[in-house]
């Protein structure tokens, strides 16, 4: 009876990893639940929309923010953003128009097989993809190449993380962001060799030699803010900055928030 109890628990736990390893992207990158889109940028933002296209033949879709005063002596730093799993580019213009007025362009990237993008999305596609937005965005005649800034919110913080091991970054802030998708895992009990995807932002924080803004909410329901200790304690230089809120309520003041970035920026000599 016990053996075939036991059996019964092996069969079972057989068949849910075998669900988990099959369906494992739809969970990460739940794009089919996401409706709304504008479908064009906001009229009243000067966006200029970009279409990107990859190594692989794929039409990529970006938006980008110019800075709103252009120093013609100077070139001007830019932010290359990447947004969470259940998010699309056309959500996240208004959030990013601060930078433009701190003098800083801004790239918001879509993921492919999101909103309009081509393709589907899993690590590699996702990096790619913004490996052709960097190039991009550091061919602009108005931006210095050397000052460019990758951002990422939840997902879209392994997203530029994967980034940074392909491309340098000026600096780097990450919001709400996981160790990696294998310690993320842990609670569904998945064996880490079944991750398709394991963004191991942990190793890659730990190889980074720029400025790191860490934020994260104390009571973060999705990604536990153990993590984002976890990637302060790793860096090489890097700043904590914990907000009193979850996941998706982060930050819970947009004015401390840009006070808290423009700080970042100041000191880490990437505006005046």
């Amino acid at each position: 009876m016990i053996m075939k109890t036991v059996g019964m628990v092996i069969l079972f736990y057989t068949l849910y990893c075998a669900l988990l390893f099959v369906f494992q992207r739809q969970m990460i990158f739940p794009r089919g639940f996401i409706t709304h889109q504008l479908y064009s940028p906001p009229g009243d933002i000067n966006v200029d929309q970009i279409w990107l296209k990859t190594e692989e033949n794929t039409r990529i879709e970006s938006w980008y923010l110019p800075p709103v005063t252009l120093d013609r002596t100077h070139k001007s730093p830019a932010v290359i953003f990447a947004h969470g799993n259940a998010e699309l580019i056309d959500f996240c213009v208004p959030e990013m128009v601060p930078f433009t007025k701190l003098g800083i362009g801004v790239l918001l990237v879509e993921y492919p097989g999101y909103g309009r993008s081509e393709g589907s999305p899993s690590q590699k596609s996702i990096t790619n993809a913004l490996t052709v937005a960097y190039d991009t965005l550091a061919s602009k005649e108005e931006i210095d190449s050397t000052k460019i800034i990758f951002y990422g919110r939840s997902l879209g913080g392994a997203a530029v993380c994967a980034l940074a091991a392909e491309k340098p970054a000026a600096a780097m802030i990450l919001t709400s962001t996981f160790t990696s998708i294998r310690a993320m895992a842990i609670k569904y009990l998945a064996p880490s060799f079944l991750i398709r995807d394991p963004f191991d932002n942990l190793k890659v924080v730990r190889d980074f030699y720029g400025p790191l803004l860490i934020i994260h909410g104390r009571y973060d329901e999705i990604v536990p803010f153990r993590h984002g200790e976890m990637l302060h304690q790793a860096a090489r230089q890097s700043k904590l900055i914990v907000y009193e809120c979850g996941h998706n309520d982060c930050p819970p003041d947009w004015n401390i928030f840009w006070n808290d970035i423009e700080v970042f920026l100041k000191t880490a000599g990437l505006i005046g």
